[in-house]
């Protein structure tokens, strides 16, 4: 038997920061009452982003589709009001250049994964800018055709990317997604990207939320994306998965506790 040490040690190929971003907000922007309550229990927790949903890509068409640009003023006012910076998601190409206009960062959502046409124009708009623009794998997308699609977004101009993992669909009903925790340290190994983590969707029940956190933190997550509501029950869109504005605070301080064992902080 050989005497050689085989390193099995991850490289580490891109600029890992001591900060864990958190992105958090309701799924839908829904009136300007429920979006300043949330974006004031993010601000009172001393994070620095909010997220939401203006333009909202649903499985049936009867479904609640979003405020459209009322919702993007309704960020807008929100995040100057309480110094976030904003977040939400772009479905068309059509309106890449109106959201630019209005958010901070630009999200593309899982559907539009391999939408390349939407991936470049993303690009495109954002060259001059850089703002940065969270890419979501497809449900059923391996993380190789994950990595090769974002390099549409970084070809055309802009290579501010952070790939966000939200769960896979498989043959598992006890959750809404199987949430792959292996694609964050391979992610790291094979890229130069920071990597959030949706735990919400793959949850699909606010109890899960919290330890698919946990789980994500001690993997070695750049960001977390968790969605908070003020009263889900009444939520338009993705209730049951949504936090109240308490049981995010608390979760906050527990993930606070869990990044320090790290050496991490939650921003």
């Amino acid at each position: 038997m050989s005497n050689e040490t085989i390193n099995t040690s991850l490289p580490d190929l891109g600029t890992r920061t001591d900060e864990i971003t958190i992105f958090a907000g309701p799924c839908s922007i829904e009136t300007a009452e429920q979006f300043d309550s949330v974006a004031e229990c993010i601000a009172k927790a001393g994070l620095g982003w909010i997220r939401g949903g203006a333009f909202k890509p649903r499985t049936t068409p009867h479904s609640f589709q979003g405020l459209g640009e009322a919702g993007l003023e309704i960020m807008r006012s929100a995040g100057k009001t309480y110094n976030l910076k904003t977040l939400t998601e772009v479905v068309d190409s059509a309106h890449c250049e109106m959201v630019h206009s209005y958010v901070d960062g630009l999200q593309i959502g899982t559907r539009n994964m391999a939408n390349f046409s939407l991936l470049k124009n993303i690009g495109l708009v954002t060259a001059e800018s850089h703002k940065m623009v969270l890419f979501k794998r497809g449900m059923a997308a391996t993380i190789s055709e994950w990595l090769a699609a974002a390099e549409y977004i970084t070809i055309s101009g802009n290579e501010n990317v952070m790939m966000c993992e939200r769960g896979l669909r498989t043959f598992e009903t006890a959750t809404r997604f199987t949430l792959d925790i292996s694609a964050v340290p391979v992610i790291h190994k094979q890229s130069l990207f920071p990597v959030c983590v949706d735990v919400s969707h793959p949850a699909g029940a606010r109890d899960l939320v919290p330890s698919l956190a946990k789980a994500s933190v001690a993997a070695g997550c750049d960001a977390l994306m968790i969605e908070v509501h003020p009263n889900p029950q009444a939520a338009l869109s993705d209730g049951p998965q949504q936090l109240t504005l308490s049981q995010f605070s608390e979760l906050i301080e527990e993930l606070r506790e869990i990044a320090a064992v790290f050496g991490k902080k939650i921003v």
